[in-house]
């Protein structure tokens, strides 16, 4: 999870077939969104479905995402819960800016832009974190990271050696 991940080179029949088997992946974990690494796969590209401030659902997929945040004064963070299907039922605290963009192209290849706030601007960063080799625990402090991993490993025992992955067929 601590490296960053192939371009996505080819739009084909297997990148849409790996689209929907992360997307069913996702559902069945009850999560709002998935990269490639989570269930074993080497290129940029996630998946999402998440509500926005207003509460409206955005669903998408991104390959090769470049993350727009604001930056000085259009930059405000907003510190929330996060947790992660790599982390199954662990959760913390971690600060991210309150807004993000990110642009990038659909399992088509035809480009994509997604704007988001509250939940899905936090979403749109974590699974763009994850195809650059970052998990949400790197952001938080040391001490919080501590007390992630050690709930991650009371809990592990009620989740697969390869979750998410082995919740449906890849």
């Amino acid at each position: 999870m601590h490296r960053e991940l192939n371009d996505v080179e080819h739009f084909d029949d297997n990148l849409e077939t790996l689209v929907k088997d992360m997307a069913a992946t996702m559902y069945a974990a009850q999560g709002v969104g998935l990269a490639a690494n989570q269930v074993g796969e080497d290129f940029k590209v996630f998946v999402f479905d998440c509500p926005d401030d207003d509460g409206e659902r955005v669903t998408g997929v991104v390959c090769n995402p470049v993350l727009i945040l604001p930056e000085g004064k259009d930059r405000e963070l907003d510190e929330d819960d996060e947790g992660c299907l790599s982390l199954p039922g662990a959760f913390a605290s971690c600060a991210r800016p309150d807004v993000s963009t990110v642009r990038g192209t659909d399992h088509t290849g035809a480009p994509v832009e997604f704007h988001g706030t509250g939940l899905l601007a936090r979403c749109l960063q974590h699974e763009t974190d994850h195809l650059f080799g970052m998990v949400f625990g790197d952001r938080i402090p040391e001490r919080a990271r501590k007390k992630l991993y050690k709930l991650h490993k009371q809990l592990i025992e009620d989740y697969p050696d390869d979750w998410p992955a082995s919740i449906t067929p890849l």
